[in-house]
């Protein structure tokens, strides 16, 4: 299903229609201020897990992350210090995924994590999804293609995933750089992936 939502002004009803699907463990692609996403209900365990398999990675060890849509919500699932909060605020919404400690209000599935990896997109779509939601998204960058890129535009990402997702949400052409992945676990920050966001440490 191909699910249109214009950035600029997102029509509840197509909105409520995605939140719907998320609702009933459905799998959704999504755009974001970056590339496009995978993402699912955090509560959802087996749609988790389906994102996982489908990544070919370990739901137990590999790095998740939250989309969340303020720092309130990044709050309940997450701990960190004034420092970092004050990092945090100036850097976000933007193309950043933060690598933060996870705290004890982490899903089931999470429990057993150290750490959960949150992001705050700057775009309209993902921020009216989230509010209807009422918590936030797992997500994962939707695969490069063969030849390296990312799939930027919804309709091919449709027809390449059909298999996959329950929809594909059209927001319009995607960037094709992904976040910036910065570790803040350690003692000092670490930047894991150098993408979109820029972040002097």
């Amino acid at each position: 299903m191909l699910v249109t939502i214009y950035p600029d002004k997102p029509n509840l009803t197509e909105v409520q229609k995605v939140v719907q699907i998320l609702q009933n463990g459905g799998v959704i692609i999504y755009p974001t201020d970056t590339v496009y996403a995978l993402g699912c209900d955090i509560f959802c365990a087996a749609a988790v897990e389906k994102i996982c398999r489908f990544k070919k990675i370990d739901s137990r060890k590999a790095h998740l992350s939250f989309v969340c849509a303020n720092l309130s919500q990044v709050s309940e699932y997450a701990k960190f210090d004034n420092a970092t909060f004050k990092i945090l605020k100036s850097s976000l919404p933007g193309p950043f995924t933060f690598i933060l400690n996870g705290s004890s209000r982490l899903p089931k599935l999470f429990k057993k994590r150290q750490e959960v990896g949150v992001r705050i997109p700057d775009n309209n779509i993902v921020r009216a999804i989230l509010d209807e939601l009422g918590h936030p998204l797992m997500s994962a960058s939707v695969p490069k293609d063969e030849d390296g890129y990312y799939i930027t535009n919804a309709d091919l990402l449709a027809e390449n995933y059909h298999f996959l997702v329950d929809a594909v949400v059209d927001g319009g052409d995607s960037d094709v750089v992904p976040s910036t992945i910065i570790d803040f676990t350690g003692n000092t920050p670490e930047i894991i992936r150098q993408g979109k966001g820029l972040f002097d440490i």
